[in-house]
């Protein structure tokens, strides 16, 4: 069964104005943003900032109160049938039938979705093999690790192959190896046309899967773009000069002070590195810094820029630094507890206030 499909506006999904309250908490404050089709947008956020509330509300577990919302164009409240079909969604802890045995957990998902015996269990053989629980397959989950229950509900989200998936903090509690290889699939699905929404506090995921992102603070959207876009809007760019010679750093430090030259602040020496910094912001400020230092005739070995880290690009923009604990990162927010794994047309149309 095919269910990948591309909206005719290029934008696999499309938020305007959603707003939801918890009594008096604004957990959605008229959010507005876009994935477009085949790309991972990342959604950054503090704790409570409404990234699981978003993601609750675009995979119709619960109604937002205000605005729309398409995805894989359908609409979030007129056709939340139709739209459960096309996405896949892997929650914050990882929930599957612990009765159940890996394959028959994929097995089951499988039929639910309308596929065959046949193709029901050619899927869930596949995607065993893809994230290395082969060899698990037939165990219950009870005793899987909590690796091996991660990268089942992965499985499990992408069993209908769905157009968009949505990951909310999909790698809390993971080690090194197996977060690599929850990367290795979320980058394949996308490859092969997949369209992500990954909500993370974890940086280095950010910067390795995100194509664009959002950052939310208080049920608001407070900034977005690219990532060495969001970086440069902090600013904090820095020349790093290395001279042939450590001994001129204190001259070179000093010619620039006194050159005075527009815009551009302070510079500090970094003894152990042997370089100069210079903060700078922009290209022609990293122009006249070097041609000036040339004209002194200070000999330079090498040159290099670096902007900030996404960690202080979040840390400038929400005024939070991002939590990085193994188990923690990630907020149910007002919103509850952890949402529920695997794919979304498991749900029921009971559950959570879902649209029939």
């Amino acid at each position: 069964m095919t269910t990948r499909q591309s909206d005719k506006a290029g934008a696999a999904v499309e938020v305007r104005g959603l707003v939801k309250h918890y009594g008096e908490t604004k957990a959605l404050d008229g959010v507005d943003l876009e994935v477009r089709q085949g790309t991972v947008l990342g959604v950054l956020g503090p704790n409570g900032a409404g990234k699981t509330t978003l993601v609750r509300v675009l995979s119709t577990l619960i109604q937002p109160d205000a605005g729309s919302a398409r995805v894989a164009g359908y609409d979030v409240l007129k056709q939340p049938r139709q739209l459960r079909r096309v996405i896949g969604l892997t929650g914050q802890y990882a929930s599957v039938d612990e009765k159940l045995s890996g394959r028959e957990n994929l097995y089951m998902i499988g039929r639910l979705l309308d596929l065959s015996r046949k193709d029901a269990k050619a899927r869930a053989d596949g995607l065993l093999e893809r994230f290395s629980l082969t060899e698990a397959a037939k165990r219950p989950a009870s005793g899987y690790s909590g690796g091996m229950r991660r990268r089942l509900d992965l499985a499990a989200s992408m069993i209908g192959n769905p157009a968009v998936l949505y990951l909310d903090e999909p790698t809390t509690g993971l080690d090194p190896r197996t977060r690599n290889e929850v990367w290795a699939e979320v980058k394949r699905m996308v490859a092969e046309g997949a369209t992500v929404l990954l909500t993370t506090q974890y940086m280095e995921e950010a910067e390795q899967l995100a194509n664009e992102l959002t950052v939310i603070d208080r049920g608001r959207v407070i900034a977005n773009g690219r990532v060495d876009e969001l970086k440069a809007k902090v600013g904090g760019r820095t020349l790093q000069i290395r001279p042939i010679e450590t001994v001129t750093l204190p001259a070179m430090s000093a010619a620039l002070a006194d050159a005075g030259l527009d815009g551009v602040a302070g510079a500090t020496i970094d003894h152990e590195e042997g370089v100069l910094n210079v903060p700078i912001l922009s290209d022609e400020q990293l122009t006249s810094v070097v041609g000036l230092l040339g004209v002194r005739g200070f000999g330079i070995s090498g040159i290099a820029t670096h902007l900030p880290s996404l960690d202080e690009v979040f840390l400038s923009i929400t005024g939070q630094k991002p939590d990085h604990q193994d188990g923690q990162s990630g907020s149910a927010g007002p919103s509850g507890p952890g949402e529920q794994a695997g794919s979304a047309t498991e749900k029921s149309d009971a559950e959570q206030g879902v649209a029939a």
